[in-house]
């Protein structure tokens, strides 16, 4: 392919926008999927033809372990809802510990919850501390939308002694509940949603031993998916068993996802069809690499063979989502990564995000699946830092080549783009000669 040599180039005044931004309206597409906030143990579920995600809220530790380390600390629930995976809606906090009329106000154990819909109500269900007692009990908070008001119940559920609930309407109505609490339990559920409708029944006796937490079972061509995270060695992975009744017995089946490469101790997730598309949701500490108990929410897109059995997911820093090239493409969420390295942009505050660092000649990243829509842009604009300045190479379809002049400070670069870019494309970008370049953003207008 013929490569465009262009040199010619329009610098900013400012420096770079296109940061990462909290608030209302997130925008990502890659992984993490949340910034500006920690956010773990997420429970996607579709309502109102939407994607709506309850996770925990993980903040700084305020709380110790029985070792005296700092441990787990989650105060809250927020819901988040987008249509495409890539725009997310923060609906705000749903529930607090100190709304809890069981709970105790102040135990930061509002650990791994979930939602479900049934006769026009939402229960909410969720782990807490008992004021009184040891361990923890699972409450209800019930709504008349996905994103609440939540009204929390007075009781929590009885004969429930564990953590990380989920529920599971079956076909025909008929629901169930799931936790950990001394191995996987489940029991039916009383139609009122509230009550245990019968004794709960051990349902991983038969499974490999090993630490299990975090069930999460869903329905497929007739089978039950009983999935869950297992520690088989020092971390957890994600694991899964299959049945043919909702409480068992379960053949266990295989992984789903390894342990973290990085050592991150936990993994908890859910998997959710969405518009014909089976997804993992899962959590990683990328915000927060030297403590895992600050996690972030992480997207991969799941696959089944044609026997039931799950396709083992390997997970990205691409994520799931459509990224619009008109966007703030940040390639540090590559699809692959030759040479080049990744960087947090400001280390005292990893919620800035990050940087993708260009070393020396050859060193190339690739972003997959970037939507150039209809209408192919006139520009490309690079925030790059570079202090003896350097060479790129873009492709997208196209190729060309863009020399970037020296500057100790954060800028945005434009160029003419020398070809047309329509639909969806992988991008690419190499450094061809010069020095350090360091890439914030790219984006296409």
């Amino acid at each position: 392919m013929k490569k465009l040599i262009v040199s010619a180039a329009l610098l900013a005044v400012a420096g770079c926008a296109g940061v990462p931004q909290t608030g209302e309206r997130i925008v990502t597409g890659t992984n993490p999927v949340i910034s500006g906030q920690f956010t773990a143990d997420p429970t996607a579920r579709v309502f109102e033809g939407k994607i709506y995600m309850y996770p925990s809220h993980d903040i700084p530790s305020v709380v110790t372990h029985s070792d005296g380390s700092p441990w787990f600390s989650m105060p809250d629930y927020h819901v988040f809802s987008s249509e495409d995976l890539t725009e997310w809606t923060d609906h705000g906090v749903i529930l607090k510990q100190e709304d809890v009329p069981w709970g105790k106000p102040d135990a930061y154990a509002m650990w791994a919850p979930d939602c479900v819909f049934k006769d026009g109500k939402y229960y909410f269900y969720f782990p807490d501390a008992p004021a009184s007692g040891m361990g923890f009990g699972v409450g209800v908070a019930v709504a008349e939308r996905p994103y609440g008001p939540f009204v929390p119940q007075k009781e929590q559920i009885k004969g429930i002694f564990g953590i990380d609930p989920c529920v599971l309407i079956d076909d025909d109505g008929t629901s169930y509940i799931y936790w950990a609490g001394m191995g996987i339990r489940g029991c039916r559920l009383n139609d009122n949603m509230l009550e245990l409708d019968g004794e709960p029944q051990l349902l991983d006796q038969n499974l490999p031993a090993g630490f299990k937490e975090g069930p999460f079972v869903f329905k497929r061509d007739g089978r039950y998916y009983l999935t869950y995270p297992w520690v088989r060695d020092n971390t957890e992975t994600l694991a899964y068993a299959i049945g043919d009744s909702p409480l068992g017995p379960f053949e266990y089946k295989g992984l789903i996802m390894k342990e973290s490469p990085v050592g991150c101790w936990t993994n908890h997730h859910s998997l959710v069809e969405y518009r014909g598309q089976w997804y993992l949701f899962y959590h990683h500490n990328d915000y927060s690499p030297d403590f895992d108990k600050n996690r972030s929410v992480r997207i991969d897109k799941v696959f089944f063979n044609d026997d039931g059995t799950i396709q083992e997911v390997t997970p990205t820093l691409r994520g799931a989502g459509p990224v619009k090239a008109e966007s703030d493409v940040h390639i540090d969420r590559y699809s692959s990564i030759e040479g080049a390295s990744i960087a947090y942009l400001d280390p005292a505050d990893s919620f800035k995000g990050w940087k993708t660092v260009f070393s020396q000649s050859g060193d190339k990243v690739c972003f997959n699946e970037l939507d150039f829509g209809r209408k192919s842009p006139k520009r490309v604009i690079f925030c790059v830092r570079a202090s003896e300045g350097g060479r790129i190479a873009l492709t997208a379809g196209g190729s060309a080549e863009f020399d970037v002049p020296a500057t100790d400070e954060w800028k945005e670069i434009s160029f003419p783009l020398p070809f047309k870019a329509v639909g969806m494309k992988d991008l690419q970008v190499e450094l061809l000669s010069g020095g350090i370049v360091e890439l914030d953003w790219i984006t296409f207008r």
